[in-house]
Parts: structure tokens; sequence; C-alpha cells
């Protein structure tokens, strides 16, 4: 975390559970690895999370984050272009596509919607405009650098809003208690730094999310019987 706390509540605001992004209805496989017995309890589930975080965002999507985040700095859209059709395609399945270009959606409208925020200019919102669809990591790069966060505590935020949103989904699916949820929530917390360091020195041209057991697993999803998740 920066010394500088001016950012601090935009930091919170971005990161918070309540974000209308609707983040709250994916499980991002989670639940189908339940229903096919790859989860099975807490310590798995937890492994699962990690696992998510370390592979598909550390190694995949936040290094692209990264590219995003200068770009949206430079207002470069060939390469935000480019970067948010990689982004799409790096997601395997149609539930993993819906879900980053659904939040993505929301969370566009929602930075659209703040007032007094002279950095997100009319250039910033025309080229939000034309990514169809805007993949979440880009809208959320776009978030952070109008609102005047760094790169690690921004990656912080994404990297926690991640972490909260699987461990909620891990408390309704394993079950978990609250509190063993919190503790879960808490031990991979401690990890995440870990996490934002491995992404900060991945170069983009070498951002890799090689997860075929997510992917089989999404693409089951799609067809099962009984699901309380989206994804």
């Amino acid at each position: 975390m920066s010394a500088d706390r001016s950012s601090l509540p935009a930091l919170l605001q971005l990161a918070s559970a309540a974000l209308p992004i609707g983040a709250f209805s994916h499980s991002l496989g989670l639940e189908a690895a339940l229903e096919a017995g790859v989860v099975r309890d807490a310590a798995s589930a937890e492994q699962w999370i990690a696992d998510y975080l370390a592979l598909a965002w550390a190694d995949g999507e936040a290094p692209l984050w990264r590219a995003q985040y200068a770009a949206w700095q430079t207002l470069d859209e060939t390469i935000l272009q480019a970067i948010n059709d990689q982004l799409v395609a790096m997601r395997e399945t149609a539930e993993l596509r819906m879900e980053s270009a659904q939040t993505g959606r929301s969370l566009a409208l929602w930075l659209q919607a703040l007032p007094q925020l002279p950095t997100f200019t009319e250039t910033h919102r025309a080229m939000l405009g034309r990514l169809h669809p805007p993949a979440y990591a880009t809208v959320h790069a776009c978030a952070s650098a109008v609102l005047g966060l760094s790169e690690p505590d921004a990656l912080q935020a994404m990297g926690w809003s991640l972490a909260e949103n699987l461990t909620t989904a891990a408390v309704k699916l394993v079950p978990l208690g609250q509190i063993a949820g919190q503790a879960m929530l808490h031990r991979l917390a401690n990890r995440l730094s870990t996490w934002v360091e491995a992404a900060m020195a991945r170069d983009s041209s070498h951002a890799c999310n090689f997860t075929p057991m997510l992917g089989i697993l999404s693409a089951h999803h799609e067809t099962q019987y009984t699901r309380l998740f989206r994804s």
C-alpha cells in the first residue's frame, strides 16, 4: 500500500463487495468444481481459490490489466482494443466470457455515474463506449487510472475483490460457516501481496492463463442440473 492516503476512499469503494456490478452471482467455476468432487471441503475450496488467483489472475489477467492501465493513461486506443480482445478471448467458455462482459459493463456504468471526476474525460468515455464487449479488467484499469490509484494498490483491490467473492461463494456452496469463511479469506489475503508481485514482474506479452480444469468444469457448469451461480 502506498504512503499517500488521499486515494484510500476510492480504493475502498472500488474493492467493496457493495460495488453494484453483479460479481456475487458468479462463482468462476467453483460451483462446478463442487459438483465434480474436485472441491469437497474447506481446504480444497481454499486451494481452488488460491490456484485461480495465482494461475488465472496473477499469471494471466493481471499483467494484461497493467498494460491496459498504462494505455488508459496515454489514451492509446489501439492497445486498449487489442488487449481487450485478448482478455475476452482468454475466457474459454461462454459463462466465463459472460461474467467478464457483464461485470465490465456494470463497472463502466458505475464509473460513468460518479460525480465530480474531471480525470474521467470525454475521451475516456468515448473510448470506453467503443469496447464491445468491455472486459472487466479493461474497465477496472480505466477506473483505477482515473481515480488516481497506483498499480500495486489497484491490483491489491482487484485481487481482494476476487478473493472475497470466491470465498463468499464457497461459504454458500461447501457450505462453510461465516467464521470459517472469514478465516479462509484472511489466509488468502495474506498471500495476495505475493500474487500482486508476480503480476507486477510478468510482462503482458508473457501473460498466460493455462487452466484447463477451469475451462472443462466451466463448460460442464453450463448444463449443470442445479446451480446457484451464473458461472
